[in-house]
């Protein structure tokens, strides 16, 4: 089992936020990647915590050709954008956005005078010329939710062979994955594989055991291949 924990990293960031980067893949990257950041899993590839400043915001920016998953761990955020412009996420909340050759643009901004927390994933799709397109989750408390992957014959989600779920953890609460699997604690505490964890820690695994010590957030990240 590999873990990298969030002071294990520099600090970095743009505009009105600060974040700490934990997965850029070199498949994307090239030499660029840092030395201290780990390659994804399937086609996921990027991966960032971040805190929004009071009022911060990232810009008006263009993606193409990627999949943009955001995770409220803490706060709101207000979207902005050329993809469902003016709607809002909270605490527990993910959206996801389909750039596919199509685009889009978009500015997340945090609404209030206190800092929020957000997880940002990337992952490459599967087929490039996809249109793109947004959906958005609202997990309740304990629920394993499969937000992200799956096949063409379905709808509730993007069609990828990359898959993501994420639980709101309660105390106690047990989530198992077989295979091999990533997956980031953004919010709580657990063991996993009986090893402690904190907060702001990305685990890889061939198979993963997590029992949550109290209310947290759990994203997973696995491929279908």
């Amino acid at each position: 089992m590999e873990i990298l924990k969030f002071d294990d990293l520099p600090q970095g960031g743009f505009a009105g936020l600060r974040e700490r980067r934990f997965v850029m893949d070199e498949r994307i990257y090239g030499a660029r990647k840092p030395q201290e950041t780990v390659n994804g899993i399937g086609n996921f590839v990027y991966l960032a915590d971040a805190n929004f400043m009071p009022n911060g915001e990232t810009g008006l920016h263009p993606h193409k050709e990627i999949d943009v998953i955001s995770v409220m761990v803490s706060g709101r955020i207000s979207h902005a954008g050329s993809l469902e412009h003016g709607q809002g996420l909270e605490a527990g909340m993910v959206q996801v956005q389909r750039a596919g050759a199509e685009g889009f643009k978009h500015n997340e901004i945090n609404p209030d005078d206190t800092e929020n927390h957000m997880i940002q994933l990337w992952v490459a799709p599967d087929e490039l010329g996809e249109p793109a397109g947004y959906k958005a989750y609202s997990p309740a408390r304990s629920e394993r939710m499969h937000i992200y992957g799956g096949s063409k014959d379905q709808d509730e989600r993007f069609y990828s062979k990359t898959q993501m779920e994420i639980v709101n953890t309660e105390a106690g609460q047990v989530i198992k994955q077989d295979g091999d699997v990533m997956a980031y604690l953004s919010a709580g505490s657990g063991q996993a594989n009986g090893t402690p964890v904190a907060a702001r820690t990305l685990i890889r695994s061939d198979g993963l055991e997590f029992q949550a010590d109290k209310a947290g957030q759990l994203i997973l990240i696995y491929d279908n291949n």
